[in-house]
């Protein structure tokens, strides 16, 4: 599922992946059996390649990792968590354009 500038993260890794990353980091929270995960996903993608260098951007499948989400409170899907310094500074619940996220990603980036 992940591309060339989406990579996966699981419950063990979030910590040293996202909340210690030096860049902003944008976690996609996900399930293959939702559809509008599935629709986010080539938005997600193409937003990883267009702010390549100044986020990282990372997938986190709900059904495989349950501590994560549980401790950010995801209850629905597409979840998008935009961490900043080990904080969620933004959060985008279900799907959305793709001037949403990008406008989203501005303002942390500003």
């Amino acid at each position: 599922m992940a591309s060339q500038f989406v990579s996966e993260v699981n419950d063990a890794d979030f910590e040293q992946q996202v909340l210690k990353s030096d860049q902003p980091v944008l976690v996609d929270f996900w399930a293959t059996w939702c559809g509008p995960c599935r629709a986010l996903a080539p938005v997600v993608d193409e937003v990883a390649s267009q702010y390549s260098g100044q986020i990282k951007v990372m997938k986190m499948d709900v059904d495989r990792n349950n501590a994560t989400p549980g401790r950010y409170g995801i209850r629905g899907i597409p979840a998008l968590l935009l961490f900043k310094d080990g904080k969620v500074a933004e959060q985008i619940v279900g799907y959305v354009p793709k001037d949403t996220i990008e406008k989203t990603i501005t303002k942390v980036l500003a």
